[in-house]
């Protein structure tokens, strides 16, 4: 093992990059996060009403509707057949998610990622076990049971348990019942299972990621001949198994991240050390040589990923 693995995760980063530079795309997704959920708070806070809505459904200026195509999906299956205006605003929210990369949503817009993050920081932070972890696949699972239940119930039958929602609900209207669905969230990652909501049950994550499977925008790992096997974009990345086709191929193999299952949050990005990762897209086909692997790099960092 190298010793570098036993540093802390991305020290050599903040070493190489200073500490901004190895946390850009943290701090950017944190500005993104305050300033969507802001857009939808000043109305009622300071009756500015820019936004009138939530993420489910808005519209901006009395002009542009945005309606989450997951809510138009379930209103059709319950039977409800939304009107045109929210047709156009599912229109206009699906296809923008299609190109960017449906989950860019859970990393760059929902507000419930940074509970998730603090949750998974405080969990890594007292050293806690892993916990039980649900199969990658149960969100896809319960993206079917709501859809199921919706189509029985004739409802939006998310939108009783969304903690999105809730978390919208909670910041306007202040302490309540709200809030219990938020923290539910943050105990389950912190003690219950290490990431388990966004990356194993949330049934949103599971639509966006469906929604954006062809999407343009991709991180890849067009430099991994150069990868010092520190494993400290495992140990970020919230999907770690989406980093291993890309960044392990030989040359035959894409160095792109094509994983619906990726958030493109950057993170991989900020904590390497010799700038394996960067943002590209689908078509880029710059060649890039694959790994030469050695017994001495095969199996170090292990300690890091798991």
């Amino acid at each position: 093992m190298k010793l570098k693995t036993k540093s802390p995760i991305g020290a050599e980063a903040i070493e190489a990059k200073g500490w901004i530079g190895a946390h850009r795309f943290l701090i950017l997704r944190r500005i993104s996060q305050a300033f969507f959920l802001s857009l939808f708070l000043i109305g009622p806070w300071f009756g500015l009403w820019w936004v009138k809505g939530n993420l489910s459904g808005s519209l901006t200026l009395g002009i542009l509707p945005l309606t989450d195509p997951f809510i138009a999906l379930q209103s059709l299956v319950a039977g409800h057949w939304p009107e045109m205006t929210a047709l156009i605003g599912a229109l206009i929210v699906g296809v923008t998610y299609a190109l960017i990369g449906g989950r860019v949503y859970c990393s760059w817009v929902c507000p419930i990622n940074p509970v998730t993050d603090a949750a998974h920081w405080l969990h890594d932070k007292l050293n806690m076990p892993k916990g039980w972890q649900p199969k990658a696949n149960t969100r896809y699972y319960m993206l079917a049971m709501v859809l199921a239940v919706s189509a029985a119930t004739g409802t939006i039958a998310w939108e009783f348990v969304n903690p999105i929602s809730m978390l919208h609900r909670g910041l306007i209207f202040g302490v309540g019942f709200a809030w219990a669905f938020v923290l539910g969230v943050f105990v389950m990652d912190f003690v219950l299972a290490r990431r388990g909501w966004c990356g194993h049950l949330c049934p949103v994550g599971a639509f966006y990621g469906l929604l954006g499977r062809g999407s343009v925008l991709r991180i890849t790992a067009d430099k991994r001949a150069a990868c010092d096997d520190c494993m400290d974009c495992f140990a970020v990345c919230p999907e770690m198994h989406v980093i291993t086709p890309a960044l392990r191929g030989g040359d035959d193999d894409t160095p792109l991240i094509l994983s619906p299952d990726c958030t493109n949050c950057g993170r991989c990005i900020d904590v390497c050390s010799v700038d394996v990762f960067h943002f590209t897209h689908r078509f880029d086909k710059t060649p890039s040589p694959g790994r030469v692997r050695t017994p001495s790099n095969s199996a170090s960092g292990a300690d890091k990923a798991a």
